[in-house]
């Protein structure tokens, strides 16, 4: 019996050597750029990934996180990924469109009927649609996803109430520069303003434009409400965030190291996405009190006629090109 016992504590000690090895024969540093505010969701999620990693590699793996576009633009960020100049990058799905176009069907404005229904259609492991794009995206950029989490629902603030289409004639409004966001900004009404996210806290300051749009934590976390004193709660386009690494590096991983951060990444996933849902409301509340007036349906807000507007405007541009897709994401409800 005791030699029962002194051979399995034996083949246990073994085991952990061999564990332990496999994580101390990767002693890795991965570059990991994005564009947000290190206190916003976004923000937050890269830094608790990054401790995920660590702990679940046992320090083998190091992720070095770069807020607020230290690093570049969002195009640039996405290029660097591409190229493997950094290992790790998040931006909206339009954004990785940069990349590779299809992505940018995912931020179709009016698209998904809830978060659970977004969350579904863009899972990396479990959503065909997305595991389709995703070994696309691999095999045209040497990018892959690696998961994805709720951003948020993007709504309009601007420095004049808005209530309907009509009252965006000739108001200029930033967008993030790529196809699908400018025609959600024009089919919201408004003239859409290409400027990347960290040159918009200026361009709001000096009236280079009239507003923007994006998620509350955004807003909030940016200390927009400084510039813009009105909230609309056009709940335009509802967008995962998608979080991605350069292949060549994933692949130069062990399978040990590679399960660990898949790991990392499933627990990232769901706790921003939490992280997200709660602060919403909470985000609302907060910007009332640091002065925005919010203006919801209750307020007047005519929500039927933007998503009629911006809808046409998809249609006429996209219906097309991305018909299929969005009946396969109607089928996904």
């Amino acid at each position: 019996m005791r030699k029962k016992i002194f051979l399995l504590i034996g083949v246990m000690m073994v085991l952990l050597v061999f564990g332990a090895s496999a994580f101390a024969a990767s002693k890795i540093t991965l570059k990991y750029a994005h564009m947000n505010s290190p206190t916003s969701v976004a923000g937050r999620q890269a830094d608790y990934f990054a401790k995920l990693v660590e702990e679940k590699t046992g320090g083998a793996v190091r992720v070095e996180v770069y807020p607020s576009s230290q690093l570049g633009n969002l195009q640039e960020q996405a290029e660097m990924v591409s190229m493997g100049t950094v290992a790790l990058h998040h931006n909206t799905m339009a954004g990785i469109g940069s990349l590779y176009q299809p992505f940018e069907a995912f931020d179709t404005p009016y698209l998904y009927e809830s978060v659970d229904h977004l969350l579904k259609v863009t899972d990396p492991q479990t959503s065909p649609i997305m595991q389709s794009l995703s070994q696309q995206l691999v095999n045209a950029r040497n990018v892959r996803v690696l998961y994805t989490f709720y951003f948020g629902t993007r709504h309009l603030t601007c420095d004049r109430p808005i209530y309907k289409p009509e009252d965006l004639k000739g108001v200029k409004i930033r967008a993030i520069p790529f196809p699908i966001y400018m025609t959600a900004v024009e089919g919201l009404g408004a003239i859409a303003v290409p400027i990347d996210w960290a040159e918009v806290p200026t361009a709001l300051a000096t009236g280079a434009v009239n507003g923007q749009e994006n998620p509350v934590n955004v807003v909030l976390a940016n200390k927009l409400y400084e510039t813009q004193k009105y909230l609309m709660l056009t709940g335009h386009i509802m967008g995962a965030e998608v979080v991605v690494m350069n292949e060549k590096t994933w692949q130069k991983l062990s399978p040990e190291i590679q399960q660990a951060i898949q790991e990392a990444a499933a627990e990232a996933s769901k706790t921003a996405t939490q992280w997200t849902i709660e602060s919403e409301q909470n985000d609302i509340q907060a910007l009332k009190e640091k002065g925005m007036t919010v203006i919801g349906p209750d307020e007047g807000l005519d929500i039927e006629a933007f998503k009629a507007s911006v809808w046409k405007l998809v249609q006429e541009r996209f219906g097309e090109k991305y018909g299929e897709f969005y009946e396969k994401v109607k089928a996904m409800k």
